[in-house]
Order: structure tokens, then C-alpha cells, then sequence
């Protein structure tokens, strides 16, 4: 099954991959992931789609990794999923390859997880989608021989010699003594010769990404600074090409990523700078980023007063940090009254100031945007309860738990709701049916065992 470039892909496939890879970059992954799903359900041979999709669950597994014991139960838990990939890969390989993504969201790097990814692809006749999971895998097992082997014969197989050649080395490094290794090094070497100018010819593989701020945000994706050394390299390395580039405004954002992993947020907010005047100030994600840069500076003078024990100095630059979120915050919105998601952000803070008239206003139009819908109507649900509107606020908080059909942290966030609600409206009874359904999932839930046990004490 070849592979389809975006721009020849249905309209429906291009539209999710465009919504997937704007949430990417605000840092939405949950959303980005579904988005990039729905495209490859429209059009499963989108490989650039793909690459995104592995992309975001590898970030997303890495920002919040699960602990030991979480990490051992995702296998029971997918065992469902799994069985059907298992049963699906020789009779239907397409569908196969959905439940895989499925699994790999869960933990992208798991074994079972990868096997089955690859199976299905190389039997969809998708053998590029299997390298993009293997290479992945890869960068988590770098000495895992039989993995090395499964991806250098999936190289060899779509004459990509040059990274055979060079996975073979990798083999032979770590099996010297194995003769099969050996052999396949001296033949992928051959092969890789008689390529090597053609390849030249026809550039690497930045090149023949055709939209640099897609080819940026890969790169940084898969690109890992270890130690100060890597990121001192990486940001040489940025600088260049915005010597050689001035105008691409993506350079100077990867170079600010890199001085903010440094700790070195002047320089980085300087680099932002340039950025939004370069874009006459009107690029949201700059300003975003911008925002950030500034509360992570600001984040980092609290903690050294903090750990001075300068307590005095730490409280008045948390007032201040507090006072530019809100101030920043009102500005986005002016500046963009259209993006729903600033207005989401502003009213968060304001429910959180006790400015409840406004925050509402707020909410009311941030529901809108997909995205933050389900949480705009918690919120909204906990300002009518904070005006002692409970029947308002109850109505906003079931119309959320209705369009939410897995039990995940924000439905239980809104079920304790409904239920210390329907506790102080005095329908006991229902407060109990609430609780119950958390407790059913997560007894460790804030109190909601203690509420529970009180229940039946009473009976």
C-alpha cells in the first residue's frame, strides 16, 4: 500500500491532520492524538500523519511516565485490544494497525506493543510505517539486537542502505562474534556504496520535508538533550541556521526551547522577542510561548528565594507572577478575541480570583472550542456553585459528565462535583449514586471513601 502525500489525501484526512498538528503545538496532546487517529481512520497510508501521532505519544509517555506498579497493570489493561490485533493481523492487517495505535498510546515502547505495530504494518504493506515505530523503539532500546535486526532488514527491504549499513555496525559492535552479523554488514556496505551518490543528490531527510515548520517540529521531537554539552551543540547548532535563515521564525523558536532547558530565560525570552516583531505581533503560539518563558523566569526566582529562605522576597514575586498571569492573560484576549482557548485560560484565573460574572462570560464562549469544552463546563458548574446557584450549576456539570464516556481524571473531578452538590441540595441518595461510581474506579480518590463509608454508616 503506498504511501499518500498530505496534499493528495481526502479533505476530512488533511483537516484532523491540520487540527492534530495545531493542538501539537500548543502542547494539547490528548487532542493532537485524536485528531491525527481520525485522519489515518479516513486515510490509513498518510505516513506523515503517522510520524505525528508517534510523536505526541512518545511526548506525552515521557512528560508524565507511568510509575512501576502503573506501568505493569497497562498490559492487563490493553489485554483486550491486544487480542483483537492479534486476531485481526492476518485476515484484516488495516485493522490491525488502528488497534496497535490504540495500544501504543498507551506506552509506546512496549514490547508486545511495538511486535504487533510492526506485524501489521509490514502486512498492510506499509513497511515505512513499520520503520517509524521501530525507529522509536530504537531511540528507547539501543541495544536491543533482535529489535536492531527487525529494522535493518525492513531498511535493506526499501533500499534505504545507508541506515542498514549503519544499524549492521551497530549489530556487529554489540555481536562481534556472530558471523551472520558480519556478513550482513559487508553486503549492506557494498550496497550503500553504489547508493551513496544518489542519495547525496537527492538530499537528507530534512530536505525532503517540504514544510520546514513541520520538519522543526519533528526534530525537536525526536531529539533528546541529556546533558548541557548536547544542548550547548543544539543551540550552535540553531544559531546557524538562523544565521544562514533569518526569517524562519521556527529556528528562533527551537533555539528559545533550548535556552529555557538551560535555564537561560533572558536569552530565550529575547529570542521570542525578536520572533513576535518579526510576526508583527500577531502569532498566537509566540505569544504563548512568550508567556511561558516569562512564568518559568519567574518560577525560577521564587524557588531561589525559596531555597535562601528569603520568604519575605518569594511571597512578593509570587504576587507578581500572579499579577502578570491575569494582566497577560486580558491582553491575549483583547489581542485575540477569537481564540477560544485564551479566553479559557483568562477564566480559570478569574474563578480562581473569585471574579465569578466574569469568568462566567468567558466560559460561556470557551465552551465552544472542542477542546476545552468538557472543562469549561466544570468550571462554569463551579462558579454557579460558588454564586450558591446549585440547580444552574448542576445542570452545567451533568451536561459534562454526559459527553464524557471514559471514567478519566476529569470525570471524576466532575462527578465529586455533582455529588457534594446533590449532598447539599439534600438528595443524599443521588450524592451517593456519585461517589459510587469513583469509588467503583479510584477508592483513592480525595475522601471519596471516607464519604462512602459515612453513607453506609448511617443505613
Amino acid at each position: 500500500m503506498a504511501e499518500i502525500e498530505i496534499e493528495n489525501a481526502p479533505r476530512k484526512a488533511r483537516e484532523h491532520y491540520e487540527k492534530g498538528f495545531a493542538s501539537m503545538e500548543r502542547g494539547n496532546l490528548e487532542y493532537a492524538m485524536e485528531m491525527f487517529m481520525l485522519s489515518l481512520d479516513v486515510c490509513p497510508q498518510l505516513l506523515k500523519t503517522r510520524k505525528f501521532l508517534r510523536a505526541a505519544q512518545i511526548r506525552k509517555y515521557k512528560t508524565t511516565p507511568p510509575n512501576v506498579f502503573a506501568k505493569a497493570l497497562i498490559p492487563i489493561k490493553a489485554a483486550g485490544k491486544t487480542m483483537k490485533a492479534q486476531a485481526s493481523i492476518k485476515k484484516d492487517p488495516l485493522a490491525a494497525l488502528k488497534v496497535t495505535e490504540e495500544l501504543l498510546t498507551l506506552d509506546p515502547f512496549n514490547p508486545q506493543f511495538v511486535h504487533l505495530n510492526v506485524q501489521a504494518a509490514t502486512g498492510a504493506g506499509m513497511p515505512e510505517a513499520a520503520i517509524l515505530t521501530l525507529e522509536a523503539a530504537k531511540e528507547n532500546s539501543p541495544s536491543d539486537v533482535k529489535l536492531l535486526r527487525q529494522l535493518a532488514a525492513l531498511y535493506t527491504e526499501v533500499d534505504r542502505m545507508h541506515d542498514a549499513r549503519l544499524l549492521y555496525e551497530d549489530i556487529v559492535r554489540l555481536s562481534p562474534n556472530d558471523p551472520q552479523a558480519v556478513k550482513q554488514l559487508k553486503d549492506a556496505t557494498a550496497l550503500d556504496s553504489m547508493q551513496r551518490g544518489r542519495w547525496n543528490e537527492e538530499g537528507d531527510f530534512r530536505g525532503k520535508i517540504k514544510d520546514s515548520k513541520e520538519a522543526i517540529l519533528l526534530e525537536q521531537q525526536g531529539k533528546a538533550v541529556k546533558t548541557a554539552k548536547d544542548a550547548d551543540a543544539l543551540i550552535e547548532e540553531n544559531l546557524k541556521k538562523i544565521e544562514a535563515e533569518p526569517q524562519n521564525i521556527n529556528y528562533r523558536r527551537a533555539l528559545a526551547e533550548l535556552y529555557l532547558k538551560k535555564d537561560q530565560y533572558d536569552q530565550a525570552i529575547e529570542v521570542l522577542k525578536q520572533a513576535q516583531e518579526m510576526t508583527g505581533g500577531a502569532d498566537p503560539q509566540i505569544d504563548r510561548a512568550l508567556s511561558g518563558a516569562y512564568l518559568k523566569k519567574l518560577d525560577h526566582e521564587i524557588a531561589q528565594f525559596e531555597a535562601a529562605g528569603d520568604t519575605e522576597h518569594a511571597e512578593a514575586w509570587k504576587k507578581e507572577k500572579e499579577s502578570f498571569m491575569l494582566d497577560d492573560a486580558r491582553d491575549k484576549v483583547e489581542r485575540y478575541p477569537n481564540d477560544l482557548l485564551f479566553r479559557f485560560d483568562l477564566a480559570v484565573l478569574l474563578f480562581e480570583r473569585g471574579d465569578l460574572n466574569e469568568a462566567i462570560q468567558h466560559l460561556q464562549l470557551a465552551q465552544r472550542n472542542p477542546q476545552k469544552r468538557i472543562r469549561s463546563l466544570y468550571y462554569l458548574g463551579l462558579c454557579f456553585k460558588a454564586k450558591n446557584q446549585n440547580d444552574i450549576a448542576l445542570e452545567q456539570l451533568q451536561k459534562a459528565a454526559s459527553e464524557l464516556l471514559v471514567m478519566d481524571d476529569t470525570k471524576k473531578d466532575i462527578l465529586y462535583e455533582l455529588g457534594k452538590l446533590s449532598e447539599a441540595m439534600g438528595n443524599r441518595e443521588k450524592a451517593l449514586s456519585y461517589f459510587k461510581e469513583i469509588y467503583g474506579v479510584d477508592i483513592s480518590y480525595r475522601d471519596v471513601s471516607a464519604k462512602i463509608e459515612a453513607f453506609y454508616k448511617k443505613d
